[in-house]
């Protein structure tokens, strides 16, 4: 089981479970959950949730899929930036802790950055985890800027969530260094491209294909491999199908080599240049 050290010791997944477009239809909901729930059976515990998602729907198939075992999970969720804030960051926190029907949040994330000072974000976060409404807190879609506004706050930045797969790589020129050089693990979201659905243009790339078939594996298990190929980055795929849930699994043991990697670069190449934060 590959594993990910956040800043205070605490060791999560390399690879975890996104739920964004989660809840988004009453139908779909105990088939969203039943998926999560295999996933925690693979040792995918790490579960990543927002209020965002489906306006909090996203959230209570989450809360299905971990009742009876809230131990066993590391439940992140994320506060949009109009609430960021004193007590509505306060009322936002407890709306999710209810329809997550939990006590408290493993790790509570700005889901990014609004007109609300990053001070009093931060302020407001220390306040409830000092009440014990959650256990640590971080930061999504935030770039270094935004990071060392942080100041004196930000080696108890537990992470930055960023959209990072082999199409966006713009945060390996600056930011991957600056988290990694602070012992901050970076999370990427839509490891495997939009919506992670299995369908998108990435997992459609010949070079994948040709990197997948080489390997024995699928293009998204090869994505998924690419993203955890150096320390210090979770990966958090959304996965509905029982079998997608699997393979995501098994891209745990999927090492990929110099050549596998040389081929990617070449059609994905790394950045030279800073680029602008990439956000869906």
């Amino acid at each position: 089981m590959r594993v990910v050290r956040l800043p205070d010791g605490t060791e999560v997944p390399a690879l975890g479970q996104g739920s964004w477009h989660m809840g988004e239809r009453g139908a779909d909901r105990a088939r969203e959950a039943a998926a999560l729930r295999l996933g925690i059976d693979l040792g995918l515990t790490l579960i990543d949730t927002a209020e965002m998602y489906a306006e909090g729907g996203a959230e209570e198939v989450v809360a299905e899929a971990i009742a009876g075992r809230r131990d066993e999970v590391f439940l992140v969720s994320k506060v949009y930036p109009h609430n960021a804030a004193g007590r509505k960051l306060e009322q936002a926190l407890e709306r999710s802790l209810r329809r997550l029907r939990v006590e408290s949040l493993d790790l509570y994330l700005l889901h990014w950055r609004g007109s609300v000072p990053l001070a009093d974000t931060v302020a407001a976060m220390e306040r409830m985890r000092e009440a014990g409404k959650l256990r640590r807190w971080g930061v999504s879609n935030l770039d270094v800027d935004d990071l060392e506004e942080l100041g004196a706050a930000l080696p108890d930045c537990a992470t930055d969530q960023v959209l990072y797969n082999l199409e966006h790589r713009g945060v390996e020129f600056d930011l991957l260094p600056f988290c990694r050089g602070r012992g901050m693990p970076v999370m990427a979201y839509s490891p495997v491209g939009q919506g992670d659905t299995g369908r998108g243009a990435l997992l459609r790339h010949p070079a994948l294909g040709q990197v997948a078939q080489r390997r024995g594996a699928t293009p998204a298990q090869v994505a998924l491999a690419w993203t955890l190929r150096e320390p210090g980055v979770i990966s958090i795929p959304k996965a509905t199908d029982p079998e997608h849930v699997r393979l995501n699994a098994k891209a745990r043991e999927l090492v990929l080599e110099a050549d596998d990697l040389a081929a990617l670069d070449a059609a994905f190449p790394p950045p030279k240049r800073k680029r602008s934060l990439a956000m869906l």
